[in-house]
């Protein structure tokens, strides 16, 4: 395949050719992306396409022709991600990938966890399930918002790593803030220690250009309907081959044999339409290249984050460093309820935001899209002017 042609991130002209295959609601602006991303039109045509064949030829697709298609569906996503298809599962979303992934990990009673302050709030959850069913341990680290370097990170989980620890739940790009975290180099250095990490790639995977094995971990989680833009309701679950036969099926399956990682995943009837567009979204994606895709939702991120940083009131919760984030921002007024802040810029601005909360602080978190303009973006700054 062809590589892309570079797009400068400040080509505007070249972006709204781009925002031209994005269908969006008019009346506000929306930067909350994070949540899940818009369908592309074509990734959409062909999603409703596939519906309405499945919807007319029924089972006799389901059983005759869908196998096929779901082994080009996987192949596609093997060469995407750098894995082979035979360590790849389609799950529902990043958590459910997880969930896969730790509850069938062979824990043992005093066994330890170890996990970030900042890991995801549904993911955190699944460990705590396994400490009460199994008996093992958890440790929460504190981690910094503005790290000097990687090294601060690799060395923070480090030094916790202790004779129990099994796993390190590590997350490639924090939901709330939109650092990258630099889980290759935690992967490495926890192997010398025998652990394993466990990645949640929710959110950095087809935002910032990288493949699977990059990670340099054996088992990662992500969500293909966030930054790839494939339909709602779709995710992966890798697991080196190597390491699939020691983790026990979540969901009961008699089909096939230990070692084979469809084993893992016996969900029943599944929706075929949603599972067939993830070839489009990865053309949709592929066509723009990942590089520039990264490039230009870092630029619109910056776009306010440099502007807003000098403003009195507010303090930015996201590393400005290209190394450390893309295109999510978050930042909090000082002073304020973020849902005071959330209410401020959708009551007086319609600009959608959403508020959370970030160690035990106020905090917004702002995600444009390919779609958003430099002036969305410039919008979010004049409103957030007041409080200069």
């Amino acid at each position: 395949m062809t590589a892309p042609v570079r797009i400068e991130p400040s080509d505007e002209n070249r972006w709204a050719e781009i925002r031209k295959n994005f269908e969006v609601a008019s009346g506000y602006i929306n930067l909350e992306n994070g949540y899940f991303g818009i369908q592309p039109a074509p990734v959409l045509a062909a999603f409703q396409r596939y519906t309405a064949q499945v919807n007319a030829e029924t089972s006799h697709f389901l059983r005759l022709r869908f196998p096929t298609l779901l082994e080009e569906v996987m192949a596609a996503l093997a060469a995407f991600t750098g894995a082979a298809a035979d360590e790849l599962v389609l799950t529902r979303n990043a958590t459910e990938s997880m969930n896969i992934i730790a509850q069938g990990y062979p824990f043992q009673p005093g066994d330890n966890v170890l996990l970030g302050a900042h890991d995801y709030d549904h993911v955190v959850p699944i460990f705590e399930q396994i400490a009460e069913r199994k008996g093992i341990t958890l440790t929460r680290l504190v981690m910094p918002l503005h790290p000097r370097d990687d090294d601060e990170i690799v060395q923070l989980y480090e030094r916790a790593i202790g004779p129990r620890t099994k796993v390190i739940l590590a997350t490639h790009m924090i939901h709330l803030t939109g650092q990258i975290i630099p889980v290759a180099k935690i992967s490495k250095m926890a192997k010398g220690y025998g652990v394993d990490v466990m990645v949640d790639a929710a959110h950095s995977f087809a935002h910032v250009e990288f493949k699977l094995p990059d990670l340099a971990s054996d088992f990662a989680a992500v969500n293909l309907h966030k930054w790839l833009g494939a339909p709602l309701g779709v995710g992966l679950a890798y697991i080196k081959r190597e390491r699939i036969g020691e983790i026990e099926p979540l969901f009961a399956d008699s089909v096939f044999p230990k070692g084979d990682i469809r084993r893992l995943a016996h969900f029943g009837t599944t929706p075929p339409a949603t599972i067939l567009a993830i070839r489009d979204a990865i053309d949709f994606h592929n066509g723009i290249g990942g590089a520039n895709k990264e490039a230009r939702l870092r630029y619109l991120k910056n776009h306010w984050m440099e502007r807003v940083r000098d403003f009195g009131q507010i303090e930015l919760l996201t590393p400005l460093d290209p190394a450390r984030s893309c295109g999510i921002g978050a930042f909090r007024v000082k002073g304020l309820s973020s849902e005071a802040v959330y209410d401020y810029l959708w009551d007086e601005h319609k600009i959608f935001t959403v508020a959370r909360n970030v160690d035990d602080g106020p905090a917004v978190r702002v995600t444009p899209h390919l779609y958003n303009t430099v002036e969305d973006l410039d919008r979010l700054v004049e409103a957030l002017g007041r409080y200069r």
